[in-house]
């Protein structure tokens, strides 16, 4: 059958179904060339992917441990119980009566008794341009890229080494301040996820000389807006454990939140500052502050997460102060589907915070008093 496809191509001299009309017209040779192919494709498909990945800003190529393990021991336990047989020799002297058929290799193999030639690989080359254009395809929709406003950017390069799609780079100096560099960012490239926002130095809530204007920032989703989301969303908050939640729009929903609860969106958990941790703490704008962003190791904005962490630990800049205490903060990793572990998280922070702000027992107190009696003695 796939010789007779082929010979509606105007490239062979001679049908290459005649190769099988019988044993002795089935060369060596022919099937030599099948091993070629079945290895030359692949190796052509790897190539390819090898340009695509040299194209990427830091690529992750193998998956997490746990899923290469589960799924090596999915397809292993799938083969002991339906194993993958070959059928039986072929006899070019008999029709077979019927032949056993790959779905899932061969799906097209059904259409070949019912369209014409032509008519196959239309629709196969039509398939096969709409997939190699879609890489290229421009998005439904596109937030504006980064701007940088030389005023406030010093050249530190933060942003130029956390952006996760090279869409930043260093360049000469164009406005006479005493800098060697200035981010200049590609809008081609850019994708707005806001973690440039979230590592440059003069993205700091505290900032009260003057604007808000970080060095790099996200004309549509700014920082002083987010301060500004800040303010707002804490107003309100009234309770014994006011917590406030930080959420990425590509993770679990944020909105309608229990009693006491409020919520800020974010493009991606790493365009925040850590700066805003404790300038909601430090302020008393709440008890408790959790971070939700999308599930771990699938970080739609690639970085987002890994970037969020290290500046947590304190191992990347802008890190988060040390005068930040950390039974204060919650971290949950949780995707679009993850709602049932956010509301988990919160009832054991909020229950965590009653415990740490409750006030001391009597007996407690009393210990107190006698100590700083036994002082002022």
């Amino acid at each position: 059958m796939t010789t007779e496809w082929l010979d509606k191509l105007p490239i062979f001299g001679a049908s290459i179904a005649r190769n099988f009309f019988s044993p002795d017209t089935l060369e060596s040779r022919f099937f030599t060339l099948m091993v070629f192919m079945h290895i030359a494709v692949p190796l052509i498909a790897l190539v390819i992917l090898w340009v695509h990945l040299q194209r990427v800003t830091k690529p992750r190529i193998n998956p997490p441990r746990g899923l290469a393990i589960g799924v090596l021991v999915a397809l292993l336990t799938l083969s002991l119980v339906h194993p993958a047989t070959s059928q039986g020799p072929a006899d070019l002297a008999k029709v077979p009566a019927a032949v056993g058929l790959d779905w899932f290799y061969l799906p097209l193999y059904p259409l070949l008794d019912r369209w014409p030639g032509p008519v196959t690989w239309g629709a196969s080359g039509a398939l096969l341009l709409i997939l190699l254009a879609m890489p290229w395809l421009p998005p439904m929709r596109k937030p504006a890229a980064a701007v940088v406003d030389l005023a406030n950017c010093n050249g530190c390069t933060r942003c130029f080494n956390d952006c996760p799609y090279s869409a930043i780079i260093m360049g000469n100096r164009t406005d006479g301040r005493p800098f060697e560099r200035q981010a200049i960012v590609n809008p081609a490239l850019c994708v707005g996820c806001g973690i440039c926002a979230g590592s440059c130095p003069t993205s700091t809530p505290f900032r009260t000389a003057s604007d808000l204007i970080p060095g790099i920032d996200l004309p549509d989703h700014s920082i002083s807006a987010l301060r500004d989301a800040v303010l707002a969303a804490t107003t309100p908050l009234q309770g014994k454990s006011r917590i406030l939640v930080f959420g990425c729009e590509h993770g679990s929903s944020i909105s309608n939140l229990p009693p006491g609860t409020s919520s800020v969106s974010l493009r991606c958990i790493g365009q925040l500052p850590p700066s805003f941790i404790d300038f909601v703490l430090s302020k008393n704008l709440a008890d408790g502050v959790v971070l939700v962003g999308c599930s771990e190791n699938s970080g739609h904005a690639r970085f987002g997460i890994r970037w969020t962490q290290a500046r947590l630990a304190r191992a990347r800049d802008p890190h988060l102060r040390a005068r930040v205490p950390a039974e204060r903060l919650r971290v949950v990793w949780a995707g679009r589907d993850g709602r049932t572990k956010l509301d988990s998280a919160l009832r054991d922070f909020t229950h965590d915070l009653d415990q740490l702000l409750a006030p001391p027992s009597r007996a407690v107190a009393e210990r107190m008093a006698k100590l700083e009696e036994f002082i002022r003695d």
